[in-house]
């Protein structure tokens, strides 16, 4: 019996294995998920500084004109207290000295050899950077369960921070099967076809930041499948398509089975895609994908990228969605939960047509999809839906709702 979208994913999420961690510089750190909370050493900025090349005064100085004879620079330790009917010409980034009660930019203030006249409306604290106002000493400023970027990088440099532990690379290998489906750098004959999957779950899951092989076209034998998923279950998760129906040839669920594969779920309630199968041997994962190209790369979409999440020990592992208008209006046959490719130019979205499970075009086209519930006929222009993107990551640290109901 096939189970609904949702308690796939809940399933996926409990059953998936979180790879183990590793240390290293934080230079090489882009793209991967910090496993440890980064707790500030000091104060950033460390001390009260200058937002503008000014001059320190004294709020009571304000409109008057006054003496001018200091000048502090970035880097400099001042020893100096500024008093009443004195100012400090002072640079970007340089130390407030003692007394200081605002910095006045040099653009607002008269100048007349070693005296300033100040402007009558000067602000406590104005133009003053404080210590801790960016990240204070104490404080958790990377999160364990964090994807981190190059923006992430700078903060843990500013803490002197040259190493963080991360989540190692995800292992993934992708298991081809069909005897008539041949690698796209072979010759075919008129009977045969290329195989496109692969090489589409090599790249994506690239995209995602896996470590990825390609495992040969198996040939339809259960001695072969069994063999070629020997080799690879040292793989933390393992991809694969077809060879999951009812035909004669059909021996990629029996080789899992045989090699001691738990089976979590078989189908889902879905469409296209419905023979989606996710299972475990030990720590590995395996995913079956629909044989047809368009339905293995929806179901990679919603299935694979969550399994990469969560064993990435992400903490928003959670598919999100773009809640946005549809373009036009859009009828289909209802019945069953479907997923609809379509661009998106920003402010609404279009479903791709013709989109049917065997073809390859619209995946390249697709920035999103919907999923619509069984009860969902007719969408009409200007209709409310959600999109899960696909060209880039929109996460969430809870369960949301991801359906299109009409």
């Amino acid at each position: 019996m096939a189970i609904n979208i949702t308690e796939a994913l809940e399933t996926i999420y409990n059953k998936c294995t979180t790879v183990s961690t590793e240390i290293i510089p934080i230079e090489m750190a882009v793209g991967r998920v910090a496993r440890e909370e980064c707790i500030a050493n000091f104060n950033l900025p460390r001390f009260n500084n200058s937002a503008m090349d000014g001059y320190a005064v004294k709020i009571e100085d304000a409109g008057k004109s006054i003496i001018c004879s200091d000048v502090i620079y970035a880097g400099d330790n001042p020893k100096m207290t500024l008093t009443i009917g004195n100012a400090i010409k002072i640079m970007t980034g340089a130390p407030i000295p003692d007394g200081c009660e605002a910095v006045v930019p040099i653009e607002d203030v008269f100048i007349e050899k070693d005296r300033v006249t100040l402007p009558s409306n000067i602000k406590n604290y104005s133009c003053i950077r404080t210590a801790g106002e960016d990240i204070e000493k104490g404080s958790i400023f990377i999160k364990d369960g964090e994807l981190l970027n190059a923006y992430s990088i700078a903060s843990l440099a500013s803490q002197g921070i040259t190493h963080i532990k991360v989540s190692r690379t995800i292992k993934v290998a992708i298991l081809g099967t069909g005897d008539e489906l041949r690698p796209h750098f072979e010759k075919i004959q008129e009977h045969q076809l290329y195989n496109s999957n692969s090489p589409m779950f090599l790249t994506r899951s690239q995209e995602l930041g896996c470590d990825t092989r390609v495992i040969n076209t198996s040939a339809d034998t259960l001695k072969d499948l069994e063999e070629s998923i020997t080799s690879i279950l040292d793989a933390d998760l393992i991809i694969t398509s077809g060879g999951a129906s009812v035909g004669d040839k059909d021996f990629t669920k029996e080789a899992f089975t045989n090699l001691g594969m738990q089976t979590h779920f078989s189908k889902v309630d879905i469409k296209p895609g419905k023979p989606t199968t996710f299972g475990t041997i030990s720590k590995t994962s395996i995913i079956n994908l629909a044989g047809n190209p368009l339905a293995s790369m929806v179901n990679y979409e919603i299935f694979v990228r969550a399994v990469v999440r969560k064993m990435s020990g992400r903490a928003d592992y959670y598919h999100n969605t773009v809640t946005t208008k549809i373009e036009n209006d859009f009828s289909f046959r209802g019945g069953k939960y479907s997923a609809i490719l379509g661009t998106f130019n920003g402010s609404s979205f279009k479903p791709l047509k013709p989109q049917l499970p065997g073809m390859v075009s619209p995946m390249q086209k697709a920035d999103g999809f919907i999923i619509i519930t069984a009860q969902t006929e007719v969408l009409k222009k200007a209709d409310e839906v959600k999109m899960i993107p696909i060209k880039w990551e929109f996460t969430s640290f809870k369960m949301e709702d991801i359906f299109t109901d009409i």
